[in-house]
């Protein structure tokens, strides 16, 4: 059968490091292709739809959308940045032709940058390099290209995708231009560079329905949502398909669906070849199903997501502060929840373990276990977690095998053997060490997934806040050994009660404090760091004594050092094993598994038999 192209049509993603500017320039997209009025109030990144990717500038969920220029509509993939939520990345890729590799005009290509980037490449996709940001006053155009082509060749691009074209961007003013030396005026270079560069959809004629579900949405009208991308064939409301995948199938009739204008999905009656399209209304409509002719079903090959190599216990809340703060408390609606997570979130697996109370949650990584975490408090949900763990397996030959990540450091050259010493107690191996005669460093290591844990909030307090950490998958590799995690112990509250000033000033000689005055703690709740290896408990509630001589409250002039304000990513970090973070609407606290010493101890004789 011959091979046809729907030349009025392109689907591309756009792949970007964190922070390199991605959805600002899919703004400055939006904006020029007309799709709001002159009097519109719009917000800045509006892909950003996720009140947390806004408040961490980072795009979390793979989004839709579609802008028309010169008669070509053009549909746009936003995918995420961070590695944590690559089984977005690799879905989302089968439904484009092409990609806009997004690369910051001074940082140049960074970790995810190239996870993204080799998932495109194996993909087959045709490839379009903006350098953005060129305005910046330590750009360094040359080099930046150099390095990219490195990373192109690095990845076994093919010939035809080593020889990209380049255009040059400033997204925050909407502009391009194809010589860096001349400045841009808009985006029309860069549209006529999509046109041009990335391939139309192809398709077979006559050929039966072909459309694999990428992607999952739900909403609380239509329930679950399929977006994907018919290959072969034409949809149209009201037809009988075959769904098939996994183990089996079944017939549906489509009663809804949805294409893309701009950030809105739109009602149609007729999807054809190449076109993006959402799907509502048919009953268990799973992630990588083929919807294809029942009379002549050709199912898809089935999508390859990467394994999840981190895991971490969600539990009840069941400290003496319980059901204060969060509306949803129970197991019953943890369980729901943790559960309707994973319907639209395959890079996420949930299994039961033998407490009713407790459920184990599979990821890629830390980010991905805080970004659900911060989404359920903020939904009204408290919950307690363990210390996150890697996964290990053992090979054909019986060794155990571990995760492996590239970690690569941008720090000020004075802190290079701060950073080499303490990746070599991790476990760490330098592979480069770039200096680009700018004072600062780029530093490459290849280290246990094991070694990360704990690694960000150490590195930032040696380097004062400098360094500049990323990290990505490399492969499962031999168990390195014995890695040490922390080597201070905690300052844990004896007892129940309101903290005081008092008691602050002298339990800050110990170590670093987790809490101000005034703050309610209880029994077996960590207020504190210690500064020796060993838990020590105290008393953060005791107060200045009556005498003859004074009040209470008189002499009261107490120095106070603030208190270390642990965020979620950073508790996480922190936690040992014997140690569980409790997690409410309002409160974050680190809290030990047994809330007494007595209690404690007697589990430490137990596990030592």
């Amino acid at each position: 059968m011959p091979i046809q192209s729907r030349n009025n049509l392109r689907n591309l993603a756009i792949i970007a490091h964190v922070d390199h500017g991605k959805t600002t320039l899919v703004d400055a997209m939006l904006h020029q292709a007309g799709l709001f009025r002159a009097n519109e109030q719009v917000a800045e990144r509006v892909l950003d739809s996720n009140d947390l990717e806004r408040e961490k500038g980072i795009t979390i969920l793979a989004k839709n959308t579609a802008i028309n220029w010169a008669g070509t509509t053009i549909n746009i993939v936003d995918t995420p940045g961070h590695a944590d939520f690559g089984g977005e990345v690799q879905r989302v890729l089968k439904m484009v032709d092409g990609c806009l590799l997004l690369v910051d005009a001074s940082e140049g290509p960074l970790p995810q940058t190239r996870y993204v980037l080799s998932n495109a490449l194996v993909a087959g996709l045709s490839p379009i390099v903006v350098i953005n940001k060129i305005d910046r006053p330590d750009a360094r155009l040359g080099e930046v290209e150099d390095e990219v082509l490195d990373l192109f060749l690095d990845l076994d691009a093919s010939e035809d995708q080593c020889n990209f074209p380049i255009i040059y961007t400033i997204a925050k003013t909407g502009t391009a231009t194809l010589d860096p030396h001349v400045a841009g005026t808009d985006l029309r270079p860069l549209f006529q560079m999509i046109i041009e560069h990335v391939p139309p959809p192809t398709y077979t004629e006559n050929h039966p329905l072909q459309l694999q579900i990428t992607t999952l949405d739900y909403s609380d009208y239509l329930g679950r949502i399929g977006i994907g991308r018919v290959s072969n064939g034409v949809l149209n409301v009201g037809d009988t398909i075959l769904m098939t995948g996994g183990n089996g199938g079944h017939k549906a009739k489509i009663t809804k669906l949805y294409s893309y204008s701009g950030l809105k999905r739109i009602d149609i009656d007729r999807a054809q070849q190449g076109d993006i399209v959402a799907i509502a209304g048919i009953e268990g409509i799973q992630l990588g199903w083929t919807l294809t002719d029942p009379d002549d079903p050709r199912p898809l090959p089935e999508l390859h997501i990467d394994e999840p190599s981190l895991e971490m216990v969600f539990s009840v809340n069941t400290s003496p502060f319980a059901g204060r703060e969060g509306k949803y408390v129970t197991s019953r609606q943890l369980r729901d929840r943790l559960f309707k997570e994973i319907q639209g979130n395959p890079s996420l697996r949930v299994e039961e373990t033998d407490s009713k109370d407790s459920f184990k949650v599979l990821g890629r990584g830390e980010l991905q276990f805080a970004i659900l975490l911060e989404q359920m408090r903020r939904e009204g949900y408290e919950v307690a977690v363990g210390k996150p763990k890697v996964l290990t397996h053992l090979d054909e030959n019986g060794k155990l095998l571990e995760p492996w990540e590239q970690l690569i450091l941008d720090c000020p050259e004075e802190y290079i053997g701060t950073i080499t010493q303490t990746m070599g107690f991790r476990k760490g191996r330098m592979l480069r060490m770039v200096n680009h005669s700018s004072g600062w460093v780029r530093l490459e290591f290849e280290v246990p997934m094991r070694g990360l844990i704990g690694l960000r909030s150490q590195l930032l307090v040696e380097t004062r806040g400098t360094a500049i950490i990323n990290h990505i998958f490399l492969d499962w590799r031999e168990h390195a050994g014995e890695i040490p995690h922390r080597k201070t112990g905690a300052l844990v509250a004896d007892r129940m009660g309101k903290s005081t000033s008092y008691a602050l000033q002298n339990l800050q000689e110990r170590g670093q404090m987790f809490v101000g005055p005034t703050v309610e703690v209880y029994s077996g709740m960590v207020v504190g760091e210690n500064s020796r290896s060993d838990n020590m408990w105290v008393n953060p509630t005791k107060e200045k004594k009556l005498t003859n001589m004074r009040a209470s409250g008189s002499d009261d002039n107490y120095m106070l050092h603030p208190p270390r304000i642990l965020t979620l990513e950073t508790a996480l970090e922190f936690i040992a094993e014997d140690e569980l973070v409790e997690v409410t609407p309002e409160s974050l606290r680190i809290r030990k598994r047994w809330l007494s010493e007595d209690a404690m101890r007697k589990a430490e004789k137990k596990a030592a038999v």
